[in-house]
């Protein structure tokens, strides 16, 4: 088969979206190593690292001022393209190529607020789900499925879960303890991360505890960073290579969020050897499937950093429950359940 993905997360610079596009793509190339993969955006970006040979990189066509509605369908059809795949929200208005439409969340919808550029998506998304301009809704857990299934009013059988998983090279380093224990969270530093919250929690234990708080993640330009502490450190963004050695030296990740579709640092984390402490939210406890502790309001962040902290074969216990949870996850799977998906919607095509 010939496959198109939408490439446009890859402007970023890390986050969920760059990473799913990324190891969905290489995965799919690697698997099924007869298709041919192409990577496409009206936008600038770079070919992921060790890109298989059956993973390409097509050039803007030049009609991409108006991607969506010339370029794009013009590209699929030059490249004979056999399915699309909209990776984030958005597939080609107009044209014949059958279209698969990744929808990761209902958070442009749930809240405004959680994403002050969405505005496209919320006007966007809504009209190519009525008009039908996709075959197939895909998503990533059953939580967002049932979800939108009832926000979008579409049948049952429309909308296909495949979950995520984390990289490969999340796993246990052996690194230098920290001068101090430290909690981590990781992930884009904005407002639907329920950051202020893990703030308070970490202000009313750091005495007890003696831990520091290091948040790590691209900062949005909505966020509101918190009041400067002693032992509040705003990391930004670092390397991937980077990643496995903080959570490898974190007391425990902590990921407060009040919504997600999925929650892939949750997974990250426990890859790595980590304590998990996240909240309520029904996907991410689809995720962690019991391997993590759960707290939503502050006062239950705070017990559970402290029962953490103070209590090791706590630690180890969620430490072996997450690392055994991340191991039924996997980009090979994602890719095979996924490549089914563009095989039936190519069949049903014909």
């Amino acid at each position: 088969m010939r496959i198109a993905l939408d490439a446009t997360p890859l402007i970023l610079t890390c986050g969920g979206l760059h990473r799913y596009v990324t190891e969905l793509a290489v995965a799919l190339a690697r698997e099924f190593p007869e298709d041919e993969y192409l990577l496409l955006s009206d936008q600038k970006f770079g070919l992921p690292a060790e890109a298989p040979l059956n993973l390409a990189q097509v050039a803007n066509h030049p009609a991409a001022r108006r991607w969506w509605l010339l370029g794009l369908p013009r590209t699929l059809r030059e490249q004979a393209v056999q399915v699309f795949h909209g990776t984030n929200f958005e597939v080609p208005y107009a044209g014949k190529t059958p279209a698969i439409l990744t929808i990761h969340d209902l958070s442009p919808w749930r809240n405004p607020e959680w994403h002050h550029a969405a505005e496209r998506v919320r006007r966007r998304t809504p009209w190519l789900v009525r008009l039908r301009r996709a075959e197939r809704i895909l998503t990533v857990s059953e939580a967002a499925r049932r979800e939108i299934i009832q926000h979008f009013g579409v049948r049952a059988e429309f909308v296909r879960a495949v979950p995520l998983a984390a990289a490969s090279f999340f796993r246990p380093v052996t690194v230098t303890p920290p001068q101090k224990p430290f909690f981590l969270y990781v992930g884009a530093l904005e407002p639907r991360k329920n950051l202020p919250a893990l703030v308070e929690a970490w202000r009313a234990t750091r005495d007890e505890t003696g831990a520091e708080l290091r948040l790590v993640g691209r900062s949005r330009k909505d966020f509101v960073p918190p009041e400067p502490a002693e032992g509040l450190n705003l990391v930004g963004e670092v390397p991937d290579c980077d990643l496995p050695g903080l959570y490898s030296q974190a007391l425990a990740f902590v990921y407060p969020t009040s919504y997600e579709g999925f929650g892939l640092p949750v997974l990250e984390a426990m890859q790595c050897g980590c304590p998990v402490i996240t909240s309520h939210d029904p996907a991410v406890k689809e995720v962690a499937g019991g391997a993590a502790l759960h707290a939503g309001t502050v006062t239950e962040l705070a017990q559970a950093m402290r029962s953490v902290s103070a209590n090791p074969a706590l630690r180890e216990q969620l430490r072996q429950a997450g690392l055994a949870r991340a191991a039924q996850f996997s980009w090979a799977r994602t890719a095979r359940e996924t490549r089914a998906l563009y095989a039936e919607v190519a069949g049903a095509a014909r």
